[in-house]
């Protein structure tokens, strides 16, 4: 490699540790904001399943840290979640300058979208899904059983479901890409819709917790979201074409 050819590369390492750098401290700063908070956060979490408990039930700690462990996870992972318009602002800056005029002309708008539909995604999941997958788990126990809950269990049943979500929601900006890049076409994915609306309940087998309520919850909506994600494509392609 010529020294002119290096030159250009650091800079662009260069660039980009900053840009990470820059995002890490942000996260670490909202960390240290939120911590403080961290248990009453965890109470505000895992509301939509303390509402269906009974006035005597209680969640439990059985690891001897994680009465401490456990906020700590929730509390970083809430700071990574609200850092991620500031940290895809950093990844959209590092690699502009390498795309085309049209190119830019759909970027910005599908990264706004992809942030929005990935909160939507973590509010439908914390509104809906959990209490009804909640209210499925605490009514499908056998009679006399104590129901009690771990709190490590909960957070992570819970990110489970935020995420999955979360990225459900992200099939439409993924079927736009997909048709405007050319890889497939509106056509060809309006003739596989049978098949992909079956893949979208085996998809909801396999990220959500086994029962056939979140199951479901996620599978529709993952159905709608790309038959949105199609609708998007077909206005949008035609005037493509059409330049």
């Amino acid at each position: 490699m010529s020294t002119d050819q290096a030159q250009p590369l650091v800079a662009h390492l260069i660039e980009l540790r900053n840009r990470l750098l820059k995002a890490v401290l942000l996260v670490l700063v909202i960390f240290l904001s939120l911590f403080y908070f961290a248990n009453d956060m965890y109470l505000i979490l895992v509301q939509p399943l303390s509402d269906l408990l009974p006035s005597t039930g209680n969640m439990i700690a059985t690891g001897v840290v994680a009465p401490f462990l456990v906020p700590f996870k929730m509390t970083f992972v809430l700071s990574v979640l609200l850092a991620v318009p500031f940290i895809l602002h950093q990844i959209w800056a590092f690699i502009s300058p390498g795309l085309y005029q049209h190119e830019k002309r759909f970027a910005i708008p599908l990264l706004l979208s992809s942030i929005a539909l990935f909160y939507l995604g973590i509010a439908f999941a914390y509104f809906l899904v959990l209490p009804l997958a909640f209210g499925f788990f605490t009514a499908a126990g056998p009679e006399g059983i104590s129901y009690l809950p771990d709190i490590s269990n909960i957070l992570d049943f819970i990110l489970k479901v935020f995420f999955a979500f979360g990225i459900a929601f992200e099939i439409p900006i993924a079927t736009f890409l997909l048709v405007l890049s050319g890889i497939t076409s509106v056509e060809s994915l309006t003739e596989k819709r049978p098949y992909i609306f079956v893949g979208c309940f085996v998809v909801g087998m396999l990220v959500t917790p086994p029962d056939v309520i979140s199951q479901t919850v996620l599978a529709v909506p993952m159905w709608l979201l790309f038959e949105a994600g199609v609708l998007a494509a077909r206005l949008v392609k035609k005037p493509v074409q059409q330049d």
